[in-house]
């Protein structure tokens, strides 16, 4: 069962062409600059007293790095980097084989860990604090509690929604740090070496034009650079230019503010078919065909860091930047008109 948990999301080939473009090295991570100068301090802090990492926890929306910085802790502590997220452990036997088959100073990455069932939440509690995992054998009257003693590894976990973690849990990590959205000149250098590593070539006014709408996600960088380079093969010399990028993007719907066309059915939902709102998330899922998790985790953000959408009490709203990036206008009857 262990063996079944400890493997990558992704396909095989996949996982590999996303290896290649991942950091391995401090050194080679791109931007938050002050959670990364914060990791390296607690690296060198840990390795002169010769002890494993405390206990990490990364937060944040998806595609900043929560992962690619995992494995760069374990490789920078000279330990083993297994992998694993919240829902794919169904039960306490699950994660039993997983803190079993650690060895000492092993990091221990699970993704989406705010997913985890509680009653298999419990079990790590005396794991991350006293390194012994409690077993519980047969069931009824014979029933009895076995104790294990575990090696010092490293728990990281990482979450896009901090807030549904449990109290004990969120205190039992030491170390927490949050990943906020990368600035597009950021993202032009994760463009640049992306590009050098895929052998595309790129001019840096095209290596800016993708950044830019990149939505501030290097997951998103890396992604528009594969399409845009399969683009540019099939239609011009292979050269990324500015006016080969623009393109590019327009092919696939990406306008110059990052929007694609999920963002603008999104709006589109909340101005014409709510009037501009307020709307509850699940109504708005329903309308736009999508899961109500993937448009608060994936789509929203944004959208409302952007200032197009905002949250009330009463649900989602449409901004005045909204109005006017649809070409509509709202008028007293509160049903939107054309500019």
């Amino acid at each position: 069962m262990a063996e079944r948990i400890i493997s990558d999301v992704l396909t095989k080939p996949d996982a590999a062409l996303e290896m290649t473009l991942r950091p391995s090295l401090f050194s080679d991570f791109t931007g938050q600059p002050k959670v990364k100068e914060r990791l390296e301090i607690t690296v060198a802090a840990a390795k002169q007293r010769n002890e494993a990492l405390d206990h990490i926890l990364l937060s944040g929306p998806p595609g900043l790095g929560k992962t690619t910085l995992a494995s760069i802790l374990a490789k920078a502590m000279g330990a083993s980097f297994k992998s694993t997220s919240g829902p794919t452990i169904e039960k306490a036997a699950d994660l039993a084989g997983l803190l079993t088959n650690l060895e000492a100073g092993d990091v221990l990455f699970i993704d989406e860990i705010h997913r985890m069932q509680p009653a298999i939440e419990e079990y790590l509690y005396p794991a991350m604090e006293d390194f012994k995992l409690d077993i519980i054998i047969d069931q009824g009257p014979n029933a009895r509690s076995v104790r294990l003693n575990l090696p010092r590894f490293t728990l990281v976990g990482a979450t896009t929604r901090s807030g549904l973690l449990s109290a004990p849990l969120l205190t039992r990590f030491p170390v927490r740090e949050r990943l906020d959205y990368y600035q597009a000149e950021q993202l032009e250098k994760i463009v640049l070496r992306s590009a050098r590593l895929l052998n595309v070539e790129i001019e840096p006014s095209g290596a800016h034009e993708i950044a830019r709408r990149s939505r501030g996600t290097p997951r998103i960088t890396n992604n528009l650079l594969r399409r845009v380079r399969d683009f540019a093969q099939v239609r011009s010399d292979g050269n990324i230019t500015k006016d080969i990028a623009d393109k590019a993007l327009a092919m696939l719907e990406i306008d110059e503010n990052g929007l694609d066309e999920m963002d603008k059915r999104i709006l589109e939902a909340v101005i014409v078919k709510f009037s501009g709102g307020p709307v509850g998330v699940s109504s708005l899922a329903v309308t736009v065909g999508e899961e109500p998790d993937t448009l608060e985790e994936v789509y929203e953000p944004y959208l409302i860091m952007e200032g197009y959408l905002k949250r009330t009490p009463q649900g989602r709203v449409a901004t005045e930047l909204s109005y006017k990036k649809l070409g509509l206008r709202p008028n007293p009857g509160n049903q939107p008109g054309l500019l």
